[in-house]
C-alpha cells in the first residue's frame, strides 16, 4: 500500500475515534463510527488476496447495519423525547435497537458471527486494530449510555459471550481466530459490570487492549499465524516468547500477573449487587478460555519442532522487537502491585 494512503487511513482512524468519543450528539457519534469504518476497510483488504477482500465485505455489510440500527435507534428516541443527547436515551425500544447495534459493532454473542472471519482475514497489525481501537468508539457509548440499557438482556449476552468464546476456540489452530474468540470472551466480563460500575468496564477494556496489543504486535515479529508456527518461533527468539507466555497468561487472568485485576474486581462487584449466580456461572466459564491460553503458551515455549538437532538454533541474528512490544509486555505482566492506585481512580 502506498505510504501516503496509509498515513491518511491511519489518521482517520484517530479523527474517527476522537470525533465519537468526545461527542454529545448522536448524529456526531455517528460519523465517527463511519469516519472509522471506511477507513479501515482499506486496511483489511489491502494484500488483495481474496481471503483480505472477503473480510473487507464481510466488515462493511454487518457495520452499515449496525450503524443503521444504531441511527434508527437515535432517530425513535428523538422522535418521542425530543432528544438528540447521547446521555439523554430514555426510551426503551431505542434503548433495545441501541444494545443490537453495539452488540453489533463489538462481536457480542449473538451477533459474533462476523468477528472471527474477518480477523482470520486480515494482517496481523490490523486483526490488532480490530480487536483493540475499533472497539473504543462502542465501548464508548455504552459507557455514555449504560444507565439506561436493560441489566436481563446484558448479563444474558455477558454470559453467552463468555461461554461461546471459551467453547469455540478450543479447537481452533489459526492464532488469530483463537484471539478472536478471546476477545468476545473478555467483552462478555466488560459487559456483564457494565450496568453497576461502567468505569470498571472502561478499565477492565484498558488493560484487556494493553494484553492483547502485546501479543499481537509479539506475533508479528515472529510472523507466527498458527499453532505450528509458533513452536518454530522459539529457535529464533526465546527471550520474546518467553513474555509472549507470560502475557498469554496474564489475558488468562492468572494471577500475580496484571490480567488477574480486572476479573477479580469485577467479581468483587458483582457479589456487592447480590448477583452471586452470574458470578460463579461467568467465572467458571473463564476456564474454558484458560485451557485454550494454556496451550498457546505451551505451544510458544515448551514444545520444540521435530528438528536435526543443527537446526534447533539459527545462526543469524534476529530483527530487535520494538520498544512498544517490550513496553506493553511489561504492562501486561507486572501492573498487579499498582492495584491500589487503578482502585483509587475507579
Amino acid at each position: 500500500m502506498n505510504p501516503y494512503a496509509k498515513l491518511t487511513f491511519s489518521l482517520s482512524l484517530v479523527l474517527g475515534t476522537a470525533i465519537t468519543i468526545s461527542s454529545n450528539h448522536w448524529m456526531t457519534a455517528w460519523t465517527g463510527l463511519e469516519i472509522n469504518t471506511l477507513a479501515i476497510i482499506p486496511l483489511i483488504s489491502k494484500s488483495h488476496h481474496p481471503r483480505a477482500i472477503e473480510a473487507a465485505i464481510k466488515y462493511f455489510l454487518v457495520q452499515a447495519a449496525a450503524s443503521t440500527l444504531l441511527l434508527f435507534s437515535s432517530m425513535i428516541n428523538a422522535w418521542h423525547t425530543g432528544q438528540w443527547d447521547i446521555t439523554q436515551l430514555n426510551h426503551p425500544t431505542s434503548s433495545l435497537l441501541l444494545t443490537t447495534a453495539i452488540a453489533m459493532k463489538l462481536g457480542l454473542v449473538p451477533f459474533h458471527f462476523w468477528f472471527p472471519e474477518v480477523l482470520q482475514g486480515s494482517p496481523l497489525i490490523t486483526a490488532m486494530l480490530l480487536s483493540t481501537v475499533m472497539k473504543f468508539p462502542p465501548i464508548t457509548i455504552l459507557f455514555l449510555t449504560s444507565h439506561s440499557l436493560s441489566p436481563t438482556l446484558l448479563t444474558t449476552m455477558a454470559i453467552a459471550s463468555a461461554a461461546l468464546g471459551g467453547w469455540m476456540g478450543l479447537n481452533q489452530t489459526q492464532i488469530r481466530k483463537i484471539l478472536a474468540f478471546s476477545s468476545i470472551s473478555h467483552l462478555g466480563w466488560m459487559s456483564i459490570i457494565l450496568i453497576y460500575n461502567p468505569k470498571l468496564t472502561l478499565a477492565t477494556f484498558y488493560i484487556y487492549c494493553t494484553m492483547t496489543g502485546a501479543i499481537f504486535l509479539t506475533l508479528n515479529t515472529t510472523k507466527s499465524f498458527k499453532l505450528s508456527t509458533m513452536m518454530t518461533s522459539w529457535t529464533k527468539t526465546p527471550v520474546l516468547n518467553t513474555t509472549l507466555m507470560m502475557t498469554l497468561l496474564s489475558l488468562a487472568g492468572l494471577p500475580p500477573l496484571t490480567g488477574f485485576l480486572p476479573k477479580w474486581l469485577i467479581i468483587q462487584e458483582l457479589s456487592k449487587q447480590d448477583m452471586t449466580a452470574p458470578a460463579t456461572i461467568i467465572a467458571i466459564l473463564s476456564l474454558l478460555s484458560l485451557f485454550f491460553y494454556l496451550r498457546l503458551a505451551y505451544y510458544s515455549t515448551i514444545t520444540l519442532p521435530p528438528n536435526p538437532t543443527n537446526l534447533m538454533k539459527q545462526w543469524h541474528a534476529n530483527k530487535p522487537a520494538s520498544t512498544l512490544t517490550a513496553t506493553l509486555s511489561s504492562m501486561s505482566t507486572l501492573l498487579l502491585p499498582l492495584s491500589p492506585m487503578i482502585l483509587a481512580l475507579i
